[in-house]
């Protein structure tokens, strides 16, 4: 069985919930499904009016493991979600990401399927530039970047059009994540459970 690992953090629940929606389309895609949360930094950044959101998050997820490399070397394929910072990935995301480096240097990234998804307050407001700062590190670690692509009708819904990889619009509303994007996800995460066990199946 394919085993996908599926690792995001969270703020507000943005990410959280397309997070959930790419697990559950992993699992109904027939694939092994571990969700895992990054932790959140003790000096982590909170936007301004979101601070309830973000204490009722971390109650309603206490209960998801937070993420380890053994998640990472367990799984064929992995995605990755991550708010927008400025940009970039947040900040416990790339403290995930630098902690990788005694997997990847020996290889246990390589030739994973990996892909990568976002939610940031504002169109055109980094979500491309931060899942492509991911595909950096993905790069590095030897892995096989999945974008979603313009390949699918669902990619081309008017809530969607990013061909990275899926993502949300919150104008810092938390839990506004469209259903078109939770749709580009699903769609996002049967590419990788299809993907890595072709590679899977290269490798037997």
């Amino acid at each position: 069985m394919t085993t996908i690992a599926v690792i995001y953090y969270s703020s507000t629940g943005n990410v959280a919930r397309l997070a959930g929606a790419a697990a559950d389309a992993a699992g109904k895609a027939g694939a092994e499904v571990r969700l895992r949360r990054i932790a959140d930094l003790p000096d982590d950044t909170v936007v301004p009016g979101t601070e309830e959101a973000v204490r009722e998050l971390r109650v309603r997820t206490a209960d998801v493991p937070e993420a380890t490399l053994s998640d990472l070397a367990w799984a064929d394929g992995i995605l990755i979600g991550t708010p927008v910072r400025f940009g970039l990935p947040a900040a416990p995301v790339l403290r995930f990401v630098d902690s990788t480096a005694p997997l990847s240097i020996p290889g246990g990234l390589a030739d994973k399927a990996v892909s990568a998804f976002t939610s940031g307050s504002a169109p055109h407001g980094g979500h491309e530039t931060a899942i492509l700062a991911l595909h950096n590190a993905f790069c590095h670690w030897g892995s096989l970047i999945l974008a979603t692509g313009s390949t699918d009708p669902v990619l081309f819904r008017p809530h969607n059009g990013n061909p990275y990889g899926a993502s949300a619009v919150s104008r810092n509303v938390p839990g506004q994540v469209h259903e078109e994007n939770i749709a580009a996800v699903g769609f996002q995460a049967r590419r990788v459970v299809r993907v890595a066990g072709l590679l899977g199946g290269l490798a037997d």
